[in-house]
Parts: structure tokens; C-alpha cells; sequence
């Protein structure tokens, strides 16, 4: 991989989302054995309402802050992004002030217009009301620190935000069963509160650490002209307006198909007990895994913000081409093995993970969005990146718009029934996707990759024979799925990886770069005379 600051920033924000993502599922464990379903219930009555202050909040707010310090910093005006970060932080404190009450006020007329359908969700409600403030001071430092392209202040916040935040919810949840489950639910919630004070502090503490080398790039680069507060605060809500409104698109779809889906699964022909099996099979088990599968991308796309800004701010097009093309190229590596691989192992997937095959066909037709999703990130970034950030939002809203068309139409038809809502939601991402590309195309050098594209699924596909067959001979001679699952896995990659390497796909400098095994396996490549001495 080249020696970009944006890759290896990359590779640290994906470590830290994987970890974040073990610890979530360790406290979904432990919260759902304490509280059982129905404390769960309240919890998930009270969390999505928080997680919709803290996305109109703030969430356009790092990407925003980000672009314009790395703007800043491209041009050494080191005293102009200080003065970013200062505004910003001021700003998202009102914010935080303002969201934060709208919670509290609004938490008994949810109540109280059924909004929330129980009226012991109200005291989480409550106890999440500080935690949208801090959340919202967070996304000024995370994104202060994006704009350096210093990405280990934001990873190391976020692990330890979460994990101080379950060990709370679990330990506050435990103590306060006794006096009832709504109590309990409550002080699940509460754990946002310190979880979001922990990642301030963390944040504060490495503002702290980088700030006097800061402070000397300030002083010696002192005699730019500076924007006013006036110029800076509107600039940010411009920027970060539409950011925000892209990323809560998401959730509103996800409600959306909550709504729509089950619906039409019984003008089908289903029971309403089998629509909604099939709606959990689908939003339950087949979109996580989707969502899990684009960390890795996720985390290019929040990296490769600064680095294109950066570039842009330069002028320097073929610097923006090389970062694009090296961050698709990446996200088709990572993606199509994963879309290919959840395809043809869906069955013993779905068996080793929930105990059942029944969520199979969902998570078989749900593969692609790994892939699309994963396009979409990235493209969304390198606009973003370049300062476009009203596009990817219309072409978000413009491929939600046709997927709820056909979500509507093709859920009801009984030979499609859940898969239409698959497909429907492979072809919003796979559209939204498009439209990046194509404004990408248009105002950019940007090209695209096709003979790359080629080869990576080519070496998917060869990837998807290896381990499909492997799991059919495994099953016969080893007892037990679980097993032949992970050995099927194992076997493909290692075809994966080998295909790659004999395609000249994997270079060794690239291979070299892998952490704790990347020079042993250079050194086996040239052993099996598999790859020589590049130049």
C-alpha cells in the first residue's frame, strides 16, 4: 500500500471500529440475560431517540471540521485551523446546550402522544439527556483531529468511550433491577453519559500532548489573514448541513422498511407471524452482517476526507486521482471477497452464527450491498473530500426515494417476499453509488479501474469455488458446522491471497506493510519463487 497518511489512519479507525463492534456485541449479551426482552424493549425505545439528536447534532461536524483544517494545513496556515477548532468547539457547545433540552422537553410529549408507546421508557429518556451535549463537544476534537490526519486520538477515545460506557450500563443496570425494570432500563441508557465523558477526556488529554508543536506551527506561520468567526461558523453549517442529512438517511431508512416491509410481506401471502420472521431474518441478521463487512471501508472513507481536501486545497489533481483510485482499489479488495464468500457460505453462515439456516436466502441477496455500500462510502468521501458535500446526499435521497418504490412493489409479490426487499436495498446503494461516480467522473480526473476491478473478482470468484467445495467435502469427514465453516473460510482467503499474488494484484510492497505477519509473508512468497525483488 502507497505511504499515505489516509491508509494507515484507515487501518487504525478499522481496528478500532472491530473493537468497538466486540465489545457492543459482549454488551448486548450481557444487557439482554439482565434485562430480558422487555427491558431491552425500553431501552431500544429510549437509544434511537438519542441517536437522532446526537446525528442532527453533530454528525456532519467532524467531516466538516476535518476539510477545513486539512484545507488549513495544506496551505501552512496552521493559526487559521486553530482558530477552526475554536469556533467549532463554541458552536457545537450551544449546539450540544440546545439539543440537549430539546430532549429533556420533548421526552413527555413523546410519552404522551404515544410517540413512544410505554411510559416507563421516560426516565431513559431522561438519562440520556447529557450524554447528547458531550457527544456533541466530542465531534469538534474528533474531527479537529481528522483534519491533521492524526487518526490514533479518535480510535483510542472511541474504544475506551465504549467500553466504560457498557461496563456502566451493565453495572448501573444490575443495581437498579430491584426497583424495576424501567429504573433499570435507565441506568442502561445512563452509560452514555460517562462513556461520552471518557472519550472528552481521553480527547482532551492528546489535545493536551499535540498541542505545543501545534502552537509552534501557529506562531511561525502567524501573518495569514484570518476569517472572521461570522465566516468560519457559517461555512461549517454549510459543510456540515448536508453531511448530517446523508448520515441520518440511513436510520430513516431503516425505519422506513420497518414500516413498509412486514406490510407487504402479508399482502403476499404471509401470516403476521411469518412476515415478521422474515422481516428479523432480513433486518436482524442479514443487514448487520452488511454493516459489519464495511468497517474496513467505513474507516477508508473518514480517512480519505482530509487527505482529498488536502489535495484539492492544493490544486493538486493527480494526487486527488492516485488517493481515489488506491481507496476504491482497496474497497473492491476487501468487499468483493466478502460479498462472494457471504454468497456461497450463506447457509453455514447463518447456522454458526444464529443457530438457524432460515436466515440464509436474506443474507445470500443481501451480499452485494457489502460491495455497493462500500462504493457508496468511498465516493461519498472523495466528494466530500473536494468540498461537494450537497451531492451525495441528493443521490442518497434521490436512491431512497426508488428503493421504498420498490420496496413497495416487489415485497408484495409472493415470488420475491423478502428478497425483493433485498434487492430494493442493493439497488439503493448500487444507485447512490452510480451517481457518485458519475459526478466524480465529471469534475475530477478520477477514472475508473475497470482491469482491476477485473482481476479482484475474478480472484473473488475463484476465491468462492475454493471455499464452497471445501465446506462440501469438509461437512462429510468433520463433525459439525462450526468447524467446516471456519476451515471453508480459512481455505478460501489462502486461494484468495494466492490468486492475487499471481495476478500481480498483491505487490510486495504492499504485502510488507501488513502488520505482524507482512514480512514473513514476503519472505515465504520469495521462498516458493511466487514473487521477486521489486524495483
Amino acid at each position: 500500500m502507497v505511504k499515505d497518511k489516509f491508509l494507515r489512519g484507515a487501518l487504525i479507525l478499522t481496528a478500532a471500529g472491530l473493537m468497538v463492534k466486540i465489545i457492543g456485541a459482549f454488551n448486548r449479551i450481557l444487557l439482554s440475560r439482565l434485562l430480558g426482552g422487555e427491558g431491552i424493549g425500553l431501552y431500544q425505545m429510549a437509544y434511537p431517540v438519542y441517536l437522532l439528536m446526537v446525528s442532527v447534532s453533530s454528525a456532519g461536524i467532524p467531516i466538516a471540521i476535518s476539510i477545513v483544517v486539512a484545507e488549513k494545513i495544506a496551505k501552512n496556515d496552521y493559526a487559521g485551523a486553530a482558530r477552526i477548532f475554536r469556533v467549532s468547539l463554541a458552536l457545537m457547545v450551544v449546539t450540544g446546550i440546545f439539543f440537549a433540552v430539546v430532549l429533556y422537553g420533548t421526552a413527555g410529549f413523546l410519552i404522551d402522544n404515544n410517540i413512544i408507546r410505554d411510559e416507563r421508557a421516560y426516565q431513559a429518556l431522561i438519562a440520556l439527556t447529557p450524554a447528547v451535549f458531550f457527544a456533541t463537544i466530542l465531534a469538534s476534537f474528533r474531527g479537529y483531529f481528522q483534519g491533521h490526519q492524526i487518526m490514533t486520538p479518535p480510535a483510542v477515545s472511541q474504544i475506551l468511550e465504549q467500553f466504560v460506557r457498557v461496563v456502566t450500563m451493565v453495572v448501573l443496570a444490575y443495581y437498579l433491577l430491584p426497583y424495576g425494570l424501567d429504573y433499570a432500563a435507565a441506568g442502561a441508557a445512563f452509560g452514555a453519559v460517562p462513556g461520552a465523558v471518557t472519550g472528552l477526556i481521553v480527547l482532551s488529554f492528546f489535545y493536551a500532548r499535540y498541542h505545543k508543536n501545534w502552537q509552534q506551527q501557529t506562531v511561525t506561520n502567524c501573518n495569514v489573514a484570518q476569517e472572521s468567526i461570522k465566516e468560519i461558523a457559517v461555512r461549517l453549517v454549510k459543510l456540515a448541513l448536508p453531511v448530517s442529512c446523508a448520515n441520518i438517511m440511513l436510520p430513516v431508512v431503516t425505519g422506513i422498511d420497518m414500516l413498509i416491509i412486514p406490510g407487504r410481506l402479508e399482502v403476499a401471502g404471509y401470516t403476521v407471524e411469518q412476515a415478521t420472521t422474515l422481516f428479523g431474518y432480513f433486518a436482524g441478521m442479514g443487514l448487520p452482517l452488511v454493516m459489519l463487512a464495511t468497517i474496513p471501508t467505513a474507516s477508508l472513507a473518514a480517512s480519505i476526507v482530509p487527505a482529498v481536501s488536502e489535495a484539492h486545497a492544493l490544486q493538486n489533481f493527480e494526487g486527488i486521482r492516485q488517493k481515489s483510485l488506491t481507496a476504491i482499489r482497496l474497497c473492491l479488495l476487501l468487499t468483493l471477497p466478502a460479498v462472494v464468500g457471504l454468497a456461497v457460505l450463506s447457509e453455514p453462515i447463518s447456522l454458526l452464527l444464529y443457530g438457524t439456516k432460515a436466515a440464509a436466502a436474506s443474507i445470500t441477496h443481501l451480499a452485494p450491498a457489502i460491495c455497493l455500500l462500500g462504493l457508496h462510502q468511498i465516493t461519498t468521501g472523495m466528494l466530500q473530500g473536494m468540498g461537494m458535500t450537497m451531492m451525495p446526499m441528493l443521490n442518497m435521497i434521490v436512491s431512497t426515494l426508488l428503493k421504498i418504490y420498490l420496496v413497495w412493489q416487489w415485497t408484495a409479490v409472493p415470488t420475491y417476499g423478502i428478497v425483493g426487499a433485498a434487492w430494493a436495498t442493493n439497488i439503493n446503494f448500487g444507485l447512490a453509488a452510480a451517481l457518485n461516480l458519475f459526478f466524480l467522473l465529471r469534475y475530477s480526473t478520477f477514472s475508473l479501474p475497470l482491469k482491476t476491478a477485473a482481476k479482484i473478482l475474478a480472484a473473488a470468484l475463484l476465491m468462492g469455488i475454493c471455499a464452497y467445495f471445501s465446506y462440501v467435502e469438509l461437512i462429510r469427514y468433520i463433525a459439525g458446522n462450526t468447524v467446516s465453516t471456519l476451515l471453508s473460510i480459512l481455505i478460501g482467503c489462502i486461494a484468495y491471497f494466492f490468486v492475487l499474488i499471481f495476478g500481480s494484484e498483491l505487490k510486495q510492497a504492499e504485502m510488507a506493510r501488513m502488520p505482524f505477519i507482512g514480512s514473513k509473508l514476503v519472505k515465504f512468497c520469495k521462498n516458493i519463487h511466487l514473487m521477486r525483488d521489486e524495483k
